[in-house]
Parts: C-alpha cells; sequence; structure tokens
C-alpha cells in the first residue's frame, strides 16, 4: 500500500483550508484518511501552518511519501532538515545532542527571518495605505514622461454671425 502526505481541502468556494494528512495512495483527494497531522491556510499572509513534527517525522521514517507542495510546507517547518540530522546521527556522523542543537539554531534562524518578512509586510502595507490618492492624469504623465496637464481656461472664439 503507497502511503502519501498529502493536503485535504476544506472551506468553501475561493475559501481553501487545508488539513495535511497521511492517507493511502488509492483513496480520493477528500476521502478517508488514516492520521490527520495539521492545517495549512492559504489565505493569511503569510500562510499560517500548524503541523505536529514528530507525527510528520514517525510518518517520514515509515516511508511516507510527501507530494509536492507538502514536502514543501515540511522543509519550511523544518520536518525534512530534522529527518537530514537524524540520519546523521544513525550513520554516526555525528550525536543526538549535536544534532538538535544544530535544528534548535536552525530554528531561531528560520522564526527570526519569518518575523523579518511579516514585519516587512506589515510596513509595505501601512506604506501603501498611506498613500495619497493620485490622478489618473498624474500617473499617465509619470508613464510617458510628460508634464500633467492643467486645467487651464479656454478662451472663446468670438461668433460671427453670417
Amino acid at each position: 500500500m503507497a502511503v502519501k502526505m498529502r493536503l485535504q481541502r476544506h472551506g468553501s468556494k475561493k475559501r481553501p483550508f487545508y488539513f495535511i494528512v497521511v492517507a493511502d495512495g488509492r483513496s480520493p483527494r477528500d476521502g478517508k484518511f488514516i492520521q490527520k497531522l495539521g492545517t495549512y491556510n492559504p489565505l493569511t499572509v503569510p500562510a499560517t501552518v500548524q503541523i505536529d513534527r514528530q507525527k510528520a517525522l514517525d510518518w517520514l521514517h515509515k516511508g511516507a511519501q510527501p507530494t509536492d507542495t507538502v514536502r514543501r510546507i515540511l522543509s519550511f517547518k523544518g520536518v525534512l532538515f530534522l529527518k537530514h540530522l537524524l540520519r546523521g546521527v544513525s550513520l554516526g556522523l555525528f550525536d543526538e545532542a549535536g544534532a538538535m542543537q544544530k535544528f534548535t539554531a536552525w530554528t531561531a534562524e528560520h522564526e527570526a527571518q519569518v518575523a523579518r518578512r511579516q514585519g516587512a509586510h506589515k510596513k509595505a502595507r501601512q506604506d501603501s495605505r498611506n498613500q495619497p490618492v493620485v490622478k489618473k492624469v498624474e500617473v499617465a504623465a509619470k508613464a510617458t514622461g510628460t508634464a500633467p496637464v492643467e486645467d487651464a481656461p479656454v478662451a472663446e472664439e468670438p461668433k460671427t454671425e453670417e
């Protein structure tokens, strides 16, 4: 039986919300599953991912194959890095304490990087909200490199009677 780690879609139309599950590869996308590992919400900025690292790691050791999207999520959360480190421990390259020290250092650096990205996104969003509204004429003038045309009163020609 081929076991897959994949996304199971929930939520309404155009409002996706996913469960990260372990399921038989032959079962339908939203069908029967073996175990739920976490959730993934792509609508938030940045996307919200909650996953049980230990369960995911256990299933990877048992041979479950993640889909491409789940592989990216596991990589982002550090599960694949932890699997890599534990493989080094089993080969005798370093001890388990060293592996956990490397993982905690990576986690701290990763969390700081995510926090910086969130701060930059919030700042950019605030800046875009505080920008004054620019008229379409001024935007078009900037795009073409010409000065904006001001509304000057137009002198009317005198009417001649025939």
